[in-house]
C-alpha cells in the first residue's frame, strides 16, 4: 500500500455505495419515531415505555461499535459492512407479525448492535480511498446518508404507515437493506491508501491507547459530538411525536414535516464539510477549520433551543427547534477527520469506533429522559419544551469545551512523542 495525494480510481463509486448504506441505516433509526403515535396507540404504551424503545436501540450500539472497530483493524471493511447490512435487514421482518413491547425492544436492541459500527466502519472504509486533505467532502457525503435517509424515506414511510400500517414500514426497510446487500456483493471493493505516520517512524507505529483516550483534542471533540448527538437522538425518537402529540398536527403533516431538521442539517453538513476541506487545502489549521468552525455552530444552537417554548407561534417553535438542533451538525464530519489526523493508521478503525461509541451513548439517555419528562410534566407540550432546554444547555457546554480544547496540531506533536514501532500487520485476507 502507498501514500498519495489524490483519490484512488473508483473512490467516488464507493462513496456512492456507502452513502446508500448510511441512508438505509438512518431510515431504520427514524422509523420508530415516525410511527410513534400509531405504534403507541396500538400497543397501549406510555411515554416512558416509548422512551425505553428509543433507548433500546442504543443499548448495544456502543459496545458493538467498539468490538467491530477493533475487528476492522485487521479484517477488510467490505466483509464487516456486508454482515452489518444482513443483520439489520433481517431483524426488520418480525415487525410484520403480531408485535409486543418486548419483541419490539429485542428487535431494536439487535438492530442497534448491527448498526452501531456503521458510521465508523464506513468512514474507515472510505478513508482507504481518499488522502487526508481530500476527506472533507466524501466524509460529508457519507454523513449525509443519514439526512437523506430521512428526507427520502420519511415521505415514503409515512405514506406506507397511513396506507397500510406501521408494520409494513419496517418490512419495506428490511427489503431495502437486502437490495443494498446484493449491490455490495457485486460492486463493493477495498481501498488501499494508508495515512502518513503521526511521527517520523514507519507506517506500523502505534500510540498506546491510554494516550489516545486521554488526548485533550479527542476528549473535547467527543464532548461536542455527545451534545450534538443528544439532539439527533431526540429528533429520531421524539420530533414527529412533538409535532403530532405536542403541537396537534395530523400524522400526515407531522410525519412529512419530520424532514425539516434533516434538510437543514444536510445543507449545514455539506456546506460545512466543503468549507472545512477548502480551508484545510489552503493551509488553515485544523484548530480553526475542524475545531472552531463547527463548535461555534454548536454554541449557536445551544443559544436558540431554550427559547423554543417561549415562541408565540407553532411555526416559530419549529424554526427555533430545527435551527438549534441541526446547526451544529458539521461536528459529525470533522470528528472522524480529527480522530484520523491524530491516530496511527493501524489503530484508526478502533479509535473511530471508540469515539463514535462515546458520542452515541447520548442515544441511550436522551429518549428515556425525554419520555420521563413528558410523562411527568403538567402537559406533554411542557415536557417536550423542558427537554429542549436541557438540550440547549448541553450544546453550550459541549461547544465551549470544543472551542477551548480542540487543538489537533498541538496534540499530534504530543502523541508523536509516545509513538512506538509495532509488529507489521499482515494484509487482511480477501
Amino acid at each position: 500500500m502507498t501514500v498519495q495525494d489524490r483519490p484512488l480510481k473508483g473512490a467516488w463509486g464507493m462513496t456512492a455505495l456507502l452513502f446508500l448504506f448510511m441512508l438505509i441505516n438512518f431510515a431504520d433509526k427514524v422509523v420508530v419515531g415516525l410511527a410513534a403515535v400509531p405504534l403507541t396507540r396500538d400497543l397501549g404504551l406510555t411515554p416512558e415505555q416509548f422512551g425505553d424503545i428509543g433507548s433500546a436501540f442504543f443499548l448495544l450500539f456502543a459496545v458493538s461499535a467498539i468490538v467491530v472497530g477493533f475487528i476492522s483493524n485487521r479484517v477488510q471493511t467490505k466483509h464487516t459492512l456486508l454482515v452489518m447490512a444482513i443483520i439489520w435487514s433481517l431483524v426488520q421482518f418480525p415487525m410484520l407479525g403480531m408485535v409486543s413491547l418486548e419483541t419490539l425492544i429485542v428487535c431494536r436492541v439487535i438492530l442497534g448492535a448491527g448498526e452501531g459500527p456503521a458510521g465508523p466502519v464506513a468512514t474507515h472504509a472510505i478513508y482507504k480511498w481518499f488522502p487526508d486533505s481530500l476527506r472533507g467532502l466524501p466524509t460529508a457525503v457519507i454523513a449525509q446518508g443519514s439526512a437523506f435517509g430521512v428526507i427520502i424515506a420519511v415521505p415514503l414511510l409515512n405514506w406506507i404507515i397511513g396506507t397500510y400500517s406501521w408494520h409494513w414500514a419496517f418490512g419495506a426497510l428490511g427489503i431495502a437493506g437486502l437490495v443494498w446487500t446484493v449491490l455490495w456483493l457485486v460492486f463493493g471493493r477495498e481501498g488501499t491508501l494508508v495515512d502518513r505516520p503521526v511521527s517520523t517512524g514507519d507506517g506500523n507505529e502505534r500510540v498506546p491507547y491510554r494516550y489516545l483516550l486521554t488526548c485533550p483534542t479527542i476528549l473535547a471533540v467527543c464532548a461536542a459530538g455527545f451534545a450534538s448527538y443528544w439532539g439527533l437522538a431526540l429528533g429520531l425518537t421524539w420530533f414527529t411525536s412533538y409535532l403530532v402529540a405536542g403541537l396537534g398536527f395530523s400524522q400526515k403533516l407531522g410525519g412529512n414535516l419530520t424532514v425539516l431538521p434533516w434538510v437543514f442539517g444536510a445543507l449545514v453538513v455539506l456546506s460545512g464539510g466543503y468549507i472545512s476541506q477548502r480551508l484545510k487545502k489552503k493551509g488553515v489549521s485544523s484548530r480553526i477549520c475542524r475545531g472552531v468552525l463547527p463548535c461555534m455552530a454548536i454554541v449557536a444552537g445551544g443559544c436558540a433551543l431554550p427559547f423554543v417554548g417561549a415562541m408565540p407561534t407553532d411555526a416559530l417553535k419549529i424554526a427555533f427547534l430545527v435551527f438549534g438542533s441541526a446547526i451544529g451538525s458539521t461536528i459529525y464530519v470533522v470528528l472522524p477527520m480529527i480522530i484520523s489526523e491524530l491516530t496511527p493508521h493501524p489503530q484508526r478503525a478502533a479509535m473511530l469506533a471508540i469515539t463514535n461509541s462515546v458520542v452515541t451513548f447520548a442515544g441511550i439517555l436522551a429518549p428515556k429522559i425525554m419520555g420521563s419528562m413528558i410523562q411527568n410534566a403538567a402537559t406533554p407540550l411542557a415536557g417536550y419544551e423542558q427537554g429542549y432546554v436541557i438540550l440547549g444547555g448541553l450544546l453550550l457546554v459541549g461547544g465551549f469545551v470544543g472551542l477551548l480544547f480542540i487543538r489537533p496540531e498541538k496534540d499530534r506533536k504530543r502523541l508523536a512523542a509516545h509513538a512506538v514501532s509495532g509488529v507489521p500487520l499482515q494484509p487482511a485476507r480477501a
